[in-house]
């Protein structure tokens, strides 16, 4: 009898990384999406949790082709950081909120069968933004999860990441519930920082002034004290003089 070696039932599932598509249909759209990733990222910081985008969500163990790609996704209670892709049974979480940024042409795709995949994956929330308006009322539109179905989002508040969402020309607005202030895009990072930037330095142009005022006083000061001591030091050289002349300097008016 041949002895013969036993053979692996499944090779190693090879899981790809991107499939070659664009990331997004337009400059809206993508100026949309890595927007709101960008916001997302900067408030969940310090928190165990990350934010991805169009990446690849894996939600079937050895099934390479069962897969999504998000446009952003929202993940609690992982490691931070970025992954080059999304496995569900790795991590052990499902994302938590979910926005994807349709148009006319994905509207199927994203009112029918990512809304219908996502609900049955159990994510809490799945948002749909229409930066072009071109097919959803208000550009926004929101579902929550309620036991397995997926409800209309009426308060357009987003649950778990305590934020209210308003839209604003051709972005999303976040704003924070415990503070009412708004998340700041680059945009408005980067003017925020050069305000910033300026007020500080004309604060400390006020100071240098305030400074150099106050040094001319203390300079201004300390002539006159200079000149008083010189004028008594006169007064006294006289009085010392007219007493020399057997004069009292006293009956001298």
């Amino acid at each position: 009898m041949t002895a013969t070696l036993p053979v692996s039932v499944e090779s190693e599932i090879f899981y790809p990384s991107a499939d070659g598509q664009p990331v997004a249909e337009t400059y809206d759209h993508l100026y949309a999406l890595l927007t709101t990733l960008e916001v997302l990222k900067q408030y969940l910081a310090n928190r165990q949790a990350t934010v991805l985008g169009n990446q690849f969500l894996y939600y079937a163990q050895g099934f390479p082709k069962l897969r999504v790609a998000p446009d952003v996704m929202v993940i609690f209670d992982v490691a931070p950081g970025g992954r080059d892709n999304y496995k569900i049974w790795e991590e052990g979480q499902v994302p938590t909120v979910i926005f994807e940024m349709t148009s006319f042409g994905t509207k199927g795709q994203d009112e029918i069968f990512k809304k219908t995949l996502y609900e049955q994956l159990g994510v809490k929330e799945y948002w749909l933004f229409d930066p072009k308006g071109e097919w959803v009322e208000q550009q926004l539109r929101g579902y929550r999860l309620r036991g397995e179905i997926y409800e209309p989002i009426e308060d357009g508040r987003s649950e778990p990441l305590q934020l209210r969402l308003v839209i604003e020309g051709r972005l999303i607005g976040f704003y924070r519930e415990d503070t009412r202030e708004k998340l700041l895009i680059p945009d408005e990072l980067s003017q925020a920082l050069q305000q910033e930037v300026l007020a500080r330095q004309q604060a400390e142009e006020l100071v240098e002034q305030e400074r150099q005022r106050a040094e001319q006083e203390r300079q201004r000061a300390e002539q006159e004290r200079q000149r008083a001591e010189q004028a008594e030091s006169q007064i006294e050289q006289l009085k010392a003089r007219l007493r020399s002349l057997n004069v009292d300097p006293d009956t001298i008016e």
